[in-house]
């Protein structure tokens, strides 16, 4: 089922007939011209996809809580994410861990934005290791003094 589209527009001149869209959609994408774009929905629809991010993370979590279940899950990673091919056994259980922080941030604290940044830095990790110049580039030593490791912020 697609996602209705309006325009802010239309939906402040015609809000009515807008949220009889949504109540029968249930969502409606409304774009802007000098904004992000919206998402009006109902609240009976975002508390079933709440519910849905709840029981995905509960399930995640408790799959990953067992040696066979998290065995499954590093097997079924690839296929979800085809780039951690690139990354060495450790990377991928680093990455797992993550993911699931990540997840259970997005469905505990209502926090999305880390789950994406999980996903882009470690998208970008695979990617420079891909390409072995780009991995010999970025890990060979720097011209000049040696000032140590760097602490972390």
């Amino acid at each position: 089922m697609s996602t209705p589209v309006v325009s802010f527009s239309e939906l402040s001149k015609n809000s009515k007939r807008v949220a009889e869209t949504v109540e029968r959609a249930q969502r409606v994408h409304v774009t802007r011209r000098d904004g992000e774009d919206l998402y009006l929905t109902t609240e009976h629809h975002d508390r079933q996809r709440e519910e849905t991010a709840d029981v995905t993370t509960r399930l995640f979590t408790a799959l990953i809580s067992s040696d066979e279940g998290a065995r499954a899950v590093l097997l079924a990673l690839p296929q979800v994410f085809p780039w951690v091919r690139h990354l060495s056994a450790a990377e991928v259980r680093e990455f797992v861990v993550d993911l699931v922080n990540a997840i259970r941030d997005a469905a505990e604290l209502n926090v999305h934005a880390s789950l994406h940044r999980v996903i882009v830095e470690w998208r970008a990790t695979a990617r420079i290791l891909a390409d072995p110049e780009l991995t010999a580039q970025l890990t060979a030593p720097l011209p000049g003094e040696d000032f140590g490791e760097v602490p972390e912020p």
